[in-house]
């Protein structure tokens, strides 16, 4: 896509979401919605954000028994996400019948690894070696498992596009030069993102947050 960029739209209030869209939606590629935004405002507030005519990325995480999850990916057909996310923790069968559930022109990829957690918080959940180790075991698994691609940090990108060639990567916990990192441990800037071989870049406070979101969006749209 031309324009890589997809605006985590995390905010309370439909018609703030709305407004911020607006004022951004000629610098971004997309928006992707949330857990937060799809429970607060549902299938409505899907609804008026696509009225601005960009792609929707979906970013619910779905993790559940196969049957369920399939069912999830059916239940949203009609709000025709370009991406949707589940969990690829959630197992082989999982992710094949999820794939097989989504929409013909639904990207389905597979959240490997959550952007806030690091080596010492997979030990404590009892999962052996490195963050690499663990995002690499997991987007083979979603490889073979038929999926689009895969969510990683920027600092595993680069290893998963040499393994996975023709995968759609989605890198979050992005921040340009100089911003602050927030909660997020594991973190590039956008620039080395796309370089490293991400196909979207999941940036949300640096633009929604600036005083100028339609600028801040252009400034890093300036950069790759």
């Amino acid at each position: 896509m031309s324009n890589p960029i997809f605006l985590a739209l995390d905010v309370p209030r439909l018609d703030d979401a709305v407004a911020l869209a607006e004022k951004v939606k000629q610098h971004v590629g997309g928006i992707k919605l949330g857990l937060e935004f799809f429970n607060a405002h549902g299938a409505h507030g899907v609804h008026m954000i696509s009225q601005l005519g960009l792609p929707i990325f979906l970013d619910l995480k779905l993790h559940d028994i196969p049957n369920t999850v399939a069912g999830a990916m059916q239940a949203i057909h009609v709000l025709e996400p370009a991406i949707v996310t589940i969990h690829a923790s959630g197992g082989r069968a999982m992710m094949e019948d999820a794939k097989a559930a989504a929409g013909e022109n639904t990207k389905v990829v597979a959240v490997t690894m959550l952007t806030s957690l690091d080596e010492r918080d997979l030990k404590s959940m009892g999962v052996g070696g490195t963050p690499h180790d663990h995002v690499m075991r997991l987007a083979d698994l979603a490889h073979t498992s038929g999926l689009d691609g895969v969510v990683c940090s920027g600092h595993e990108i680069k290893a998963v596009h040499d393994q996975w060639k023709d995968g759609f990567f989605v890198v979050p916990g992005l921040r340009p030069e100089g911003s602050n990192t927030g909660d997020q441990k594991r973190v590039v800037t956008p620039r080395q993102a796309r370089d490293d071989g991400a196909s979207v870049l999941v940036i949300g406070r640096p633009i929604s947050r600036a005083e100028d979101p339609a600028q801040a969006a252009r400034a890093i749209e300036a950069t790759l």
